[in-house]
């Protein structure tokens, strides 16, 4: 039986493979109580559906919000090469756990995804293991800049990531001519790492001698960020390419961004928006050290307005974790890198619940933002046709998010004795409870990769 009479069978007989009852749905048109059916990873009707619909599963959300899926664009999951810090299984397993439905994965592994074998090996290594839908970037560099136009459509792939600094190898790109050459090759959204290499080179003796991890925003300063994020922008104005500025974290490069958004979108982190310096380093040491740094106050106030005016269009965690082993090294020696995406949600559902910002921004951040900018399909927002992605929260819920919780193989998080109001009970994947009052339910990972609008969809070998 094809999907399409199969839908149709489910739909004479309404009965849904998931039906949501009684829940506050965050619509394209705002909050309002229905009822979701979903069938085939779908939802087919929203409305009020009780005593009109049955179900193979019915998920009472009385008193609470349920979301678009979250999605986290940006997270370092170490698989393959580096799996004692993270793997594509416990990393996937700790999004779902924290209301999210849908990742991006960066290419700075071993080896490096920079090659259409490279992004296939990771989708093999995540069937079957990955909790949420999933997508990898491929790195941008000298040595495959040519072929950049048609890697970057290759199903399952999130689109090229830049860094023009704070990588290795043949991922870093930190040589105008070679981000030229990238630039030039290419349609979609460019993701960009932008510190200034140069600079963060000569400025590396500040630190050399000097073990306080609270000069870490000092050797990486503010203008090294600015100078990189300037440099890019002007490259992809010759060429005419869209950018996607990750992690920004100064009030200087807001203030620009804020003038060149026909092309450039803006990500901000939690911890950038929570954390501040010095008072992180002082209470955490290494756990606080990111690249790019947790800045001043000053910073993470123009962080916020940003969010505020419209500026910044999406949030990523950049969960990076390193062992805690790895970060009790002496600084600089310690590497950069933290937890961060199981926490995301519920650190800024803690803001919501601070009046920082509305749930339904945060929806636009974390939803329909990305399907908007990266051309997501099927995913985004609560609507008929969509895929069934839910995250259902608790507004009023009081946690203490512990290293516990944490699922990542690291097992660590800066938030470690935080406490928060505000935080995911249940998680659906395209129709799957994979997350039921807050432990898993499904018996295996049902995560699948993304598709995106002009690229080529993905298709699973007939042997696998």
């Amino acid at each position: 039986m094809s999907d399409a009479q199969d839908l149709s069978r489910y739909m004479a007989n309404r009965h849904a493979d998931l039906l949501v009852c009684g829940g506050i749905v965050l619509t394209p048109g705002g909050a309002e109580c229905l009822d979701i059916a979903c069938v085939g990873g779908r939802v087919v009707e929203l409305g009020d559906l009780a005593g009109r619909w049955s179900a193979e599963t019915t998920l009472d959300a009385s008193g609470l919000h349920v979301l678009p899926g979250v999605m986290d664009t940006q997270v370092h999951f170490r698989e393959p090469g580096l799996t004692h810090k993270e793997t594509l299984e416990a990393g996937t397993r700790g999004a779902v756990l924290g209301g999210v439905t849908a990742v991006f994965e960066m290419p700075n592994t071993q080896p490096l995804t920079l090659w259409q074998q490279d992004l296939e090996a990771k989708l093999d290594c995540a069937r079957g293991r990955a909790w949420c839908d999933h997508a990898f970037y491929l790195g941008g560099s000298a040595v495959n800049a040519e072929s950049l136009s048609t890697l970057e459509k290759l199903p399952g792939c999130a689109g090229i990531k830049v860094f023009m600094g704070s990588s290795f190898g043949d991922l870093l790109a930190d040589d105008d001519a070679v981000l030229r050459r990238i630039v030039s090759h290419g349609h979609r959204r460019m993701a960009v790492h932008a510190e200034d290499e140069a600079r963060l080179g000569q400025r590396k003796a500040l630190v050399e001698d000097n073990s306080d991890v609270r000069n870490h925003p000092v050797w990486r300063d503010a203008q090294s960020a600015l100078i990189a994020t300037q440099r890019i922008v002007r490259m992809a104005e010759e060429a005419g390419r869209r950018l996607h500025i990750l992690h920004v974290s100064t009030a200087e490069e807001m203030a620009y961004l804020a003038r060149h958004k026909q092309r450039v979108s803006v990500e901000v982190t939690p911890h950038h928006l929570t954390l501040s310096a010095p008072e992180c380093y002082e209470r955490l040491g290494s756990l606080a050290q990111m690249n790019p740094p947790v800045r001043e106050a000053h910073h993470q106030a123009a962080l916020w307005q940003a969010i505020n005016n419209g500026v910044v269009d999406v949030l990523g965690s950049d969960h990076a974790p390193h062992t805690l082993e790895e970060k009790a090294r002496p600084y600089p020696q310690s590497p950069s890198g933290m937890t961060g995406v199981q926490t995301l949600l519920p650190i800024m559902l803690d803001h919501v619940h601070h009046g920082r910002l509305s749930l339904q921004r945060l929806v636009d951040l974390t939803s329909a933002g990305p399907a908007r900018l990266f051309g997501i399909q099927g995913k985004g927002r609560i609507a008929v046709g969509y895929d069934a992605d839910l995250t259902l929260v608790d507004l009023k819920a009081r946690r203490q998010i512990t290293n516990r919780w944490i699922a990542s193989v690291a097992g660590w998080t800066p938030y470690d004795g935080v406490h928060v109001t505000g935080w995911p009970i249940h998680t659906v994947v395209r129709g799957h409870l994979v997350v039921r009052d807050e432990a898993l339910e499904e018996s295996s990972p049902q995560g699948q990769p993304l598709a995106f609008h002009g690229a080529t969809p993905y298709r699973p070998s007939p042997d696998m």
